[in-house]
């Protein structure tokens, strides 16, 4: 009888776009976000599951093609899979059944390497649809492992997964399938005896590898000048390649069968339009013209009953609390700031929904597909558009994502663009600004409020794309690269899944953003609600007029900065503070509206709309707030991407490029709206 206390690890191994990520998912009950394209997964992930007395981690490794990284996230895999092997038990292989050529190259390599496995095979159902039979039992014959048969989207087989390593059933071959070439036959054995390695097929990746993969110093040691310069590792690695595909077609003569198939499956009749040279691109527009309807259509019920809420719980504090700081501080400060942000959270999660569907359908790998011919005279590629999609919701995962760009010149542009991208932290500046200066029209069915928020998409679309075009002169590189992906068959996504996932994602966003707001909300608070003594005998001046306050000091004291982009000393102390993350800028302005006792009754939206300067004329007016969507369509006003571009790029001259140049580019850009505007 085994006890809690025993532990196991195990890593999930796989292709990209195999169902690795969700068979982790029902493994670990987690709810790490699933797509339908290469490169979801950039680092690895890990969860525990306990099972008849046992815990075990699982730890999910990036998709890869090889053993061989060509980019970031592959490199991560190859390191995980050799440094750590004294640490986990073996490896659970997954293999889609649609594709199984492909995933037995790097199943035959980690067979290879010595590594105990357990092979999967996913998503059968789908061979079968067209035709194709595979004779499990064959192929565990011939691999000399233990097979399994699973549809992660249907949760079938991860009990009996679940079983089998409890069961330790992961098999250790005990021989090579790689019979290496007689020119590198003798070198290899030569480092074999004067090294403590005994897997030849080890020794072989360590000279076919011109990256990462194990310490190839030590093996450099055992060579002289000679052999070192004969080696030329993309060589030796398509030698391999075509020696395994060999080997691995006459495995697939006699597993796999195929009925002859007559009728034209969904995916190609679909495909057919979606990924038309002309049709497709008017589908995708079609499709975020629909998304962006929604944000506003869909949400707009939830957004008044969050609004009226917060109102409620604002009016009910000043009411029942006695008059003084706490009062203030709450009525005004706290509820309001955190009021102002939550009100957003429908229309984020609306955004990220239909983004998730996509990614679940297939439909993000055909949008890879179409956009890579389009992006290359940028100096970017397909891949490039899957951090470039992503941003739209958090420049940070995105940024992450460029892992699985191959080329390091259109990684390191992609990851510069991408914070141009429209992120679900401006959508509430959008949303704010578009409803106090658009009016509530509509055009063919169309509202201006989402034509207008698609353009703000498209404006940061289009940007990315110029910076891409200037930065692709400076970035030197010397390698070329070239897209080459399987577009996964259409699938009906998991909707209830898809929506948990929004739900956390949401939470994530408010939790995240409240923590900020509550700080900045109480900063506020008290410099606005103190103010410098009038009289020498004061010794402090509190619940003066927001005119009166620090803050409002503070504010006029930048105020000839940004007099010329249209901005009062509200909008200043809400830009500042926006520095920390673009959110902050609603939560600011909520905070401050509240504090104002000459700002009208009613929702902070209200307040806004009728708040006037003194010569009569509208604070937010249709050139001030075109101005504000430019200065946040451009500028860098996010502490943590930041942060992560540091991290990915290793470069502080790249960061701080990229700071001031968008923020510079911000300033300029507001500047030029509002004096053409005004």
């Amino acid at each position: 009888m085994q006890t809690s206390s025993q532990n196991k690890q195990i890593l999930l191994v796989g292709n990209p776009n195999v169902g690795k990520s969700t068979v982790f998912n029902l493994l670990c009950n987690k709810k790490q976000k699933t797509g339908n394209y290469a490169g979801v997964t950039v680092a690895s992930h890990s969860g525990n599951y306990e099972y008849k007395g046992e815990n075990v981690e699982v730890v999910d490794l990036p998709g890869s093609y090889s053993v061989y990284p060509t980019s970031e996230d592959e490199a991560i895999f190859s390191k995980f899979l050799i440094e750590e092997q004294q640490n986990y038990i073996g490896v659970v292989y997954i293999l889609e059944a649609l594709s199984i050529k492909r995933g037995l190259l790097l199943f035959q390599q980690i067979q290879d390497l010595g590594i105990p496995v357990l092979l999967i095979v996913n998503q059968i159902d789908q061979a079968e649809r067209r035709g194709i039979n595979i004779d499990l039992e064959q192929l565990s014959k011939e691999l000399g492992v233990k097979v399994l048969q699973t549809n992660a989207k249907q949760n079938l087989g991860i009990d009996e997964l679940r079983e089998e390593i409890f069961k330790n059933n992961f098999t250790k071959s005990e021989t090579v399938s790689f019979e290496i070439p007689l020119e590198q036959k003798g070198l290899v054995f030569k480092i074999l005896s004067e090294t403590k390695e005994s897997n030849q097929y080890k020794i072989w990746t360590l000279l076919s590898s011109d990256t990462y993969i194990g310490k190839l110093e030590t093996v450099k040691d055992q060579m002289n000048d000679d052999e070192v310069k004969c080696l030329v590792p993309k060589r030796l690695q398509t030698q391999e390649t075509i020696r395994r595909y060999q080997s691995i077609d006459k495995i697939i003569t006699k597993v796999l069968s195929k009925k002859p198939q007559f009728k034209e499956l969904l995916t190609e009749k679909l495909d057919k339009i979606l990924v038309h040279k002309v049709w497709g691109y008017l589908i995708f527009a079609l499709i975020l013209l629909v998304i962006f309807q929604s944000v506003f259509f869909l949400a707009e019920y939830p957004m008044n009953w969050i609004s009226d809420f917060f109102l409620f719980l604002s009016t009910f504090a000043n009411t029942h609390l006695p008059e003084g700081p706490i009062n203030s501080l709450l009525a005004n400060g706290i509820i309001p700031g955190i009021g102002g942000i939550m009100v957003f959270a429908p229309q984020i999660g609306i955004l990220l929904y239909f983004l998730y569907l996509l990614e679940d359908s297939g439909y993000m790998a055909r949008v890879i597909f179409l956009m890579d011919r389009f992006l290359r005279p940028f100096g970017l590629n397909g891949k490039s558009i899957v951090p470039l999609v992503s941003g739209t919701a958090c420049a940070i995962p995105a940024i992450m994502s460029t892992r699985n760009i191959e080329n390091v010149k259109e990684r390191l542009i992609t990851i510069l663009v991408t914070p141009f991208m429209t992120c679900s932290a401006r959508l509430p500046v959008y949303s704010i600004i578009i409803a106090l200066i658009i009016p509530d029209e509509y055009f063919g069915g169309i509202s201006y409020k989402a034509l207008a928020l698609m353009a703000m998409y498209i404006l940061g679309f289009v940007t990315s794309l110029i910076a891409s075009l200037i930065l692709k002169k400076f970035i030197k590189n010397k390698g070329k690269s070239f897209l080459v992906m399987d577009l996964p068959t259409y699938k009906m996504p998991l909707f209830g899944y898809d929506f948990k996932l929004m739900l956390g994602k949401v939470w994530e966003f408010i939790t995240g953003a409240g923590k900020i707001i509550f700080i900045v909300s109480i900063l506020i608070w008290f410099f606005s609600y103190f103010g410098p003594k009038e009289t020498p005998d004061q010794l402090v001046a509190s619940d003066v007029k927001l005119e009166k306050s620090y803050l409002a000091k503070m504010g006029k004291s930048i105020e000839p900065a940004i007099a010329p982009l249209g901005y009062d000393w509200k909008m200043g102390v809400g830009i500042l503070t926006s520095f920390v993350a673009r959110e902050v800028f609603v939560g600011t302005m909520s905070t401050l509206y509240s504090l104002d006792d000459d700002a009208p009754e009613g929702k902070i939206i209200d307040k806004m709309r009728h708040d006037v300067k003194p010569n009569g004329e509208k604070v937010f007016n249709f050139a001030t707030g075109i101005s504000i969507l430019f200065f946040y369509a451009f500028a860098m006003q996010c502490v943590s991407t930041l942060a992560v571009v540091y991290k990915e790029t290793k470069s502080w001259k790249w960061t701080a490029a990229q700071l001031f140049g968008m923020s510079g580019l911000a300033y300029i850009a507001s500047f030029i709206v509002y004096q053409l505007l005004k």
